[in-house]
């Protein structure tokens, strides 16, 4: 069983012994510790509390646990209950909220969960401010409300509704090109918070004919969640089978999206952003921002419509800090995230179909067709498990040294940079594992250039 406790929240399996996994013991401390850092700093006196989950099996239990110690940390608590992590974050504002907590665990199998903590912006903590919370809980030093000021329990399930409207609401979405389009759509939800959110967007958009995979939201994920090729097989044969235009896919959170083209070929995480950036750069010239593991393909479409590309360290947060710092019109992460400031500063997969159909629509394009306008980068992401024993940072410093005669970014782990290609390295926040990231003009290429990091680093760790 496992504990991973980051400035991003706490990830964990559930069940086991109290000390290894994401127990009722842990979960009751972290949320003290978070209630204790938002009474500390919020300038919101509305004293709520906004709290949503996904249908992952162990949802309902971890909400109940962290709707009792908030109310019992004296917060009144909004209680959204099923719905998607931008959600959550839309619903913190609307609701003028002290904060939120999503109880998702993303991608990770069904045996996982997690909380995720918003500050009053609807925005994930920084790393200052995670770390407080981290240094609080690890010191208990948290104080619970008398009788009289116990917090009371919200109970709102419109949000959804809110969230859509939200989403049609967007300047560069067109409902009515989109429905004139006559678009046949297949999705798949992996059985979880997607299923009630997708098919009531896409009808909302104008879309008639929709086949559904996997929608039931009960948390027994059909496949493996994460949202990659090896994991869509079945989306990737309905496509053909129904004659659908275009596939949908999300993780059990609904923040990413990965797209299927009608031949049902992947379109590729990291082109989600890509094309709904050129769609957004040729609607509101400005700049872009993504992660350092993103694909180059961003930076050459925002050229081309005269914007400036930045990157930023690996993290929703960070990327948030670099899209406010360079005052980006689209920014996001090349796993499918797209963060579209004019709606909020998040990853939405809500906005990238909408914003990805209205595109569509307009060019009248088949999707294999769109995708072959963008540059062509391939990414291969491998990875090298952790024992606790494994000291990361020795690895990189040592890889930094191997490599010290290219262009070498260190601000996340390590990124080497060659002229046509680049592979980077890092540990994950959110499984134990270090991450190898490269990229080439072929997959090929790609793959190889991942291969000779991890013969170096099983070399040093030996």
């Amino acid at each position: 069983m496992t504990l991973i406790k980051s400035i991003s929240g706490i990830r964990g399996t559930i069940g086991g012994n109290p000390e290894d996994g994401l127990s009722p013991l842990a979960i009751v401390k972290f949320v003290s510790a978070y209630a204790t850092f938002i009474r500390n700093h919020t300038a919101v006196r509305t004293n709520r509390i906004v709290v949503g989950r996904d249908a992952r099996m162990s949802g309902q239990m971890v909400k109940q646990i962290v709707v009792g110690t908030l109310t019992g940390m004296g917060f009144d608590v909004v209680d959204i209950d099923l719905v998607t992590t931008p959600t959550v974050e839309i619903a913190v504002t609307m609701e003028s909220a002290c904060g939120g907590i999503i109880i998702t665990a993303s991608h990770n199998p069904k045996q996982w969960n997690a909380l995720k903590l918003l500050n009053e912006r609807g925005e994930f903590l920084n790393a200052e401010e995670g770390n407080e919370v981290l240094e609080t809980a690890e010191k208990e030093q948290f104080e619970y409300a008398a009788v009289d000021r116990l917090g009371k329990v919200i109970t709102d399930t419109r949000y959804k509704e809110r969230h859509i409207e939200s989403v049609l609401k967007l300047d560069p979405v067109d409902v009515d090109v989109i429905r004139a389009a006559n678009f046949r759509v297949a999705i798949d939800c992996v059985n979880s918070v997607g299923g009630t959110v997708l098919p009531d967007l896409l009808y909302a958009l104008g879309v008639k004919e929709i086949f559904k995979l996997h929608c039931n939201p009960h948390g027994n994920f059909s496949h493996n969640p994460e949202p990659l090729p090896e994991n869509l097989t079945e989306i990737s044969q309905l496509m053909t089978h129904a004659k659908a235009d275009v596939g949908f896919v999300v993780d059990p959170d609904v923040d990413r999206l990965a797209i299927v083209c009608e031949n049902g070929e992947m379109f590729g995480e990291e082109y989600t952003l890509v094309s709904v950036s050129d769609y957004v750069l040729s609607c509101t010239p400005g700049n872009t921002v993504s992660n350092l593991s993103s694909s180059r393909a961003l930076r050459d479409v925002t050229l081309q419509h005269g914007g400036q590309y930045y990157a930023a360290a690996v993290g929703e947060v960070n990327v948030v800090a670099k899209m406010k710092e360079t005052n980006a019109v689209i920014g996001g992460e090349g796993n499918g995230g797209v963060i579209y400031p004019a709606s909020h500063y998040g990853r939405d997969a809500l906005v990238g179909i909408a914003l990805f159909l209205t595109n569509l629509a307009k060019k009248k394009m088949k999707v294999s067709e769109l995708l072959a306008t963008y540059p062509r980068y391939y990414i291969s992401k491998q990875k090298v498990a952790l024992t606790p024993s494994i000291d990361v940072d020795a690895i990189l410093t040592e890889v930094k040294k191997q490599f010290a005669q290219y262009d070498i970014t260190d601000i996340d782990g390590v990124k080497i940079n060659f002229p046509d290609k680049w592979v980077h390295l890092r540990k994950s926040n959110t499984e134990p594992i270090i991450r190898i990231y490269s990229e080439a003009h072929t997959m090929k290429e790609a793959e190889e250039m991942g291969g000779e990091l991890i013969r170096v680093i099983n070399k040093i760790i030996r």
